[in-house]
């Protein structure tokens, strides 16, 4: 039982330190919705949708107020629509991410992910068809968010998808080009993607998930670098201490407003993702964790070895705190939400290969980072097979969200605004790796896969 007593004791984290519910994420199923019909399909999922996140915005404004804690977005994540569509006669998806569109306007939400497909191992005539899509899908939306997962540690890893995915990016960029190609920041390609992440863009509800669930994903990487401050200079057992107590007292703030949403909407609850997730504010930043910790700028030796001390003991923290910790629990380093790591790259410390290098011990991979329009549909889909390889072989999720900025070069500026910051447009490798991308088929799946 959690006592509102340990909620006022994060009061100074709120107030001081940036603390907040970044997510409440109802998931909902959307598989009793199937028909054949594109009209009754959509009418379906709209009526789904609506009905049951009719109070989800209402109940977290109803939170906020009651227990003084910011509850930043509320949103909602759907069944993959290349499964939930499956049975429908068509050759776009575009009229379903409108409908989705119209839905999370219609309840308020800020988000809604799940406009998804699966395809690790293979393509089916649905996971094409949403692939295919994506780009205009994202283009006429405004809340719509895309997700495809490309590979995991049992299945190894889709090539032919990667391929497919880097020339969908651009064509996607291209398309919103008149807003700095912001289309991109709504689009991640995972490998080992979780059913329950409350995260956008790439929540979605996982098949083996509940008909209806609450997912909150707590952040507070002020909170984390305060307590840091005030054991400056001390071992690093104190310092993995420290993390650990401060990860369960945030988690456990999660902990009770999933617990109220669920009851007071009826609702099962799923898990907290308890993810040191950074916004563009001062003080809300994983790079001013790794200069507490002793680092000059983020991107310097002993970068990738800081955040893996802090993604270890977030999730030491918030395990002990939450029966159901899950999503992408740990640390993100998205470039253009981190104040601090903007700063690093326009200083030079910080380059995309270290950024690659630090995604091995990260939760989620590279991240919101803008690369030049110029950039080759070969060159992205090879980031993304080097990014799905760390995660199929570490056997940990990891992804892909870059933005590759039509018209702009490196060392521009890109503002996209809001939660989503603002980025400098960062130097991509240009040795060619299109013999590489062309070959096809898929990359096996590494042998400690085989645990049967």
């Amino acid at each position: 039982m959690i006592s509102i007593v340990e909620v006022q004791e994060t009061n100074k984290m709120i107030r001081e330190m940036n603390l907040d519910v970044r997510t409440i994420t109802m998931g909902i199923s959307l598989m009793d919705c199937a028909h054949a019909d594109m009209r009754v399909f959509n009418q379906n999922v709209y009526d789904k949708i609506t009905r049951s996140a009719e109070k989800l915005v209402k109940t977290g404004e109803d939170l906020e107020r009651q227990f003084g804690v910011p509850i930043v977005n509320k949103r909602i994540s759907v069944t993959p629509i290349s499964i939930a569509a499956g049975a429908v006669h068509t050759d776009t998806y575009v009229p379903v991410a409108e409908v989705l569109d119209k839905a999370a306007k219609e309840v308020g939400v800020n988000f809604i992910g799940g406009f998804s497909a699966l395809v690790q191992k293979g393509c089916t005539t649905g996971d094409r068809i949403l692939i295919e899509s994506i780009p205009e899908a994202l283009a006429v939306t405004e809340r719509v968010c895309s997700s495809v997962n490309v590979g995991s540690s049992r299945s190894g890893i889709n090539m032919d998808a990667v391929k497919l995915m880097g020339d969908i990016i651009l064509q996607t960029a291209e398309r919103t080009k008149e807003r700095d190609s912001i289309g991109c920041a709504k689009l991640v390609v995972f490998c080992n993607a979780v059913e329950d992440n409350p995260f956008m863009a790439g929540a979605f509800h996982g098949v083996g998930e509940r008909e209806c669930v609450i997912n909150v994903g707590v952040s507070g990487p002020g909170v984390i670098k305060r307590a840091l401050e005030e054991v400056k200079g001390h071992d690093f057992e104190t310092l993995c201490e420290t993390i650990k107590r401060t990860a369960f007292k945030v988690t456990r703030v999660g902990q009770l407003v999933a617990q109220e949403a669920s009851k007071r909407l009826g609702v099962p609850f799923g898990i907290i993702d308890l993810s040191l997730a950074p916004t563009p504010l001062i003080g809300d930043s994983i790079a001013e964790i790794f200069q507490v910790m002793g680092l000059e700028e983020a991107g310097a030796p002993g970068t990738t070895a800081a955040l893996a001390i802090l993604n270890d003991n977030v999730k030491k923290g918030g395990v002990m705190a939450s029966s159901y910790v899950g999503g992408l629990s740990g640390a993100f380093i998205p470039v253009s939400e981190d104040h601090g790591m903007i700063q690093a790259v326009q200083r030079g410390a910080l380059t995309l290969e270290k950024l690659e290098a630090m995604t091995c011990v990260c939760s989620v991979g590279l991240d919101m980072i803008a690369i030049p329009g110029s950039t080759s549909k070969e060159t992205i889909a090879g980031i993304i097979a080097d990014e799905a390889a760390i995660g199929m072989v570490n056997n940990k999720t990891t992804a892909v969200r870059v933005i590759p900025v039509i018209g702009k070069e490196v060392g521009e500026m890109v503002e996209f605004g809001g939660l989503l910051g603002y980025a400098p447009v960062m130097a991509v490798n240009k040795f060619d790796c299109s013999g590489f991308v062309n070959r096809g088929g898929r990359i096996p799946a590494p042998i400690h896969s085989f645990k049967n």
